[in-house]
């Protein structure tokens, strides 16, 4: 068993691309040596900009012998009608090297078929690599594949050189021109010369000393203690910024953590500013002292020796303060007129072209808090509509236009600067809120109302058009707005259905009732999916959660209160009893339409302490308290027992069974019973 070294070398990968690259690499390979039978202990990637690599240990020098069950053409096509083979039977027999009276007939779901059982020995593992490695490349399902020059071959970037070396012996092939070998290179400028390696093993220190660190994992710890080496040294605190961190380890190979500075006057601008602009414009660490307060210092990680770090602060000193006069430009030329004034500039921006402009959006915003205000009796309403009016302003602003991650944020401060109720300032910029998985909700109660307006009217709308997620794609991220829907719901407490609010939102934008309904479903079922898999994460079990999502309407509050009554009246030794009673009902009601109860029809003793007991049961269960339930398990077995509820006179048999709605009604209001798997 040998070591196995893949490079592919290439020209500079987005970020956000290295490790998924690397990922998707490493996944393919596994699956083709598992798939090609040949034996390996452990895998390990590397990564940089300019390079996706594996090291394999261990690898066995051949495949495993196997047995191999090959079907061939259908029989009927493989004998001619006096029974002689074919060229469809004798060429399936030479593709497999075998004499043709060796293939035997096989049974399948889809006919009779040629097959045969054939040993099939191992072959060298650099014979089979050789065939399957430039497939292999060339069949990676990559985000933002390109092609380039006059060739065939799709990847991130230009290929530009590849290893492939098991112990000291290459792997030969060539792809697109490019002959497989033993030569890395390192850093692009610090070492660029090509790096002959003997064994995959030389591979990490031969990069080392060529400036390259490729393991990503490295990388990041030292760009993390750099961070921390410059806290201590000048008494700051550097940015926690997980995804910085994970962005800048992905840009260079070999990281050098620079100091630098701006004046003080740019420390005027709302804080939020020019954090964005160092972060997401120029991926630069923000400095901050131990209240908080912003400092004029930032931190880039270059990517070149500790010796060129004059040359590297001085360059992202002029190209920050550039950025920074722009941002400082673009927001003295926003306050200059009233922030109200912005909303009728928002009539000439399409926000779809099917469903109007930013204004029209911003109307049924607020027409949708305006009535979840009325609907929920929540006061401030005249907060809430301005609140609401102002919601999407921002978004015609220069700073906006320049800085898209800011809206909302720049809106609250516009919104202060004009004067408006500082409830009013901070609902614009919590409307947004969730952003992303894990983020905050909203705190107040103004931009709660607004965010849920706002997101319903993004899914009811999109939902209206077709325009529907499928798969991975989510283009307007419609998932995570209606699980933002759902937890405000939830944390809130609001007593309103997701059917009610859709319906609502779709009125403002169709008026046929039949087209909303189609909508409204398909609406809702998404949503019903999203609760599903909320409930799921949090440990609910699947039936129990199928159960309660298929009665009353999706109303949030409800449907977290009854799964976790019913989560817990699962765990009661008495539920099995209760459970087989509920589905005796269910069962003989499956088919039955809404019928009158009429009570001086029902003669039998049993009949009559099953809706006694039913009655009583109705005043006792509230939204958590569903125990009187087990009441019932008694009078239903009774019931059953005595009567015979198919009885031939049908006046007779449709009361009884009226009878049995008149339970089941109860059991639904906890959930469907029918739907719980019995243990």
């Amino acid at each position: 068993m040998k070591t196995l070294l893949i490079e592919i070398g290439t020209e500079e990968i987005p970020a956000r691309f290295v490790k998924k690259g690397m990922d998707i690499l490493k996944d393919e390979f596994s699956k083709s040596l598992t798939d090609s039978v040949i034996e390996y202990d452990g895998i390990q990637g590397y990564a940089t900009p300019r390079r996706l690599a594996l090291i394999i240990e261990k690898v066995a020098e051949k495949q495993k012998d196997r047995i191999v069950e090959s079907i061939g053409p259908p029989k009927k096509i493989a004998y001619d009608d006096s029974g002689k083979p074919t060229k469809a039977a004798t060429g399936f027999a030479r593709s497999l090297h075998i004499d043709v009276a060796d293939l035997k007939i096989s049974r399948t779901e889809r006919g009779e078929y040629l097959s045969a059982t054939v040993e099939e020995k191992g072959r060298s593992t650099v014979e089979v690599l050789s065939e399957s490695l430039p497939r292999l490349i060339t069949s990676l399902q990559l985000p933002k594949s390109m092609r380039w020059g006059n060739g065939a071959l799709r990847f991130f970037r230009p290929i530009h050189w590849i290893v492939a070396l098991y112990g000291e012996r290459i792997i030969p092939f060539e792809l697109d021109g490019i002959k497989s070998g033993n030569f890395t290179y390192g850093h692009r400028f610090l070492s660029p010369a090509a790096i002959p390696l003997k064994r995959p093993e030389d591979y990490v220190p031969a990069l080392f000393s060529s400036h390259v660190i490729a393991d990503m994992d490295v990388r990041k710890k030292t760009i993390a203690d750099q961070l921390s080496l410059i806290e201590s040294e000048n008494g700051c605190h550097v940015s926690k910024d997980e995804e910085l961190l994970n962005i800048v380890t992905n840009l260079v190979e070999y990281p050098a953590a620079v100091v630098g500075s701006f004046e003080d006057t740019y420390l005027a601008l709302p804080k939020e500013l020019p954090i964005t602009v160092m972060r997401t414009h120029q991926k630069y660490f923000s400095t901050h002292n131990r209240k908080g307060d912003l400092l004029p210092h930032f931190v880039v990680i270059s990517n070149t020796r500790p010796e060129n770090n004059e040359t590297v602060r001085k360059g992202a000193e002029k190209v920050l303060r550039a950025r920074l006069e722009d941002a400082r430009f673009y927001f003295s030329e926003d306050l200059a007129k009233p922030f109200e004034t912005y909303v009728d500039d928002l009539k000439s921006v399409t926000f779809q072209e099917k469903l109007g402009s930013l204004l029209d959006k911003t109307e049924r915003i607020v027409a949708l808090s305006a009535f979840l205000t009325d609907r929920l009796s929540i006061g401030q309403k005249e907060h809430i509509l301005r609140a609401a009016r102002l919601a999407k302003a921002d978004l015609v602003t220069g700073i906006v236009s320049e800085f898209p991650e800011l809206q909302g944020y720049m809106g609250m401060i516009y919104a202060a600067r004009s004067g408006e109720h500082e409830d009013v300032a901070s609902a614009i910029f919590e409307h947004y809120r969730p952003r992303f998985s894990g983020d905050d909700l909203p705190t107040g109660e103004i931009g709660t109302i607004i965010s849920l307006a706002d997101k319903i009217d993004n899914v009811a709308s999109f939902f209206h058009l077709g325009l529907i997620p499928t798969g991975s794609e989510d283009p307007f991220a419609l998932r995570r707005q209606a699980v933002g829907v759902i937890n405000i719901l939830h944390e809130r407490g609001y007593l309103i259905s997701i059917d009610t609010l859709i319906d609502t939102a779709l009125k403002s934008i169709d008026d046929s009732p039949d087209t909303r309904q189609e909508s409204r479903n398909h609406a809702v079922q998404f949503f019903s999916q999203r609760l599903e898999f909320i409930l799921s994460a949090r440990g609910f079990r699947h039936d129990l959660i199928k159960a309660v999502l298929s009665s009353n309407e999706l109303e949030i509050k409800s449907i977290w209160s009854r799964i976790d009554v019913l989560a817990a009246l699962k765990q009661d030794a008495a539920f099995p009893g209760l459970l087989t009673a509920a589905k005796r009902v269910y069962s003989i009601l499956s088919k039955t339409t809404d019928l009158n109860l009429a009570e001086t029809v029902l003669t039998e003793s049993a009949e009559r302490e099953l809706l006694d007991m039913a009655n009583d049961v109705d005043k006792r269960i509230t939204g958590t308290a569903y125990s009187a339930l087990y009441e019932l398990e008694a009078p239903i077995s009774a019931f059953f027992d005595k009567v015979f509820v198919m009885d031939k006179d049908p006046a007779v048999r449709n009361n009884r069974l009226a009878l049995l709605q008149r339970v089941r009604a109860l059991f639904d209001s906890l959930c469907d019973f029918s739907r719980i798997l019995d243990e």
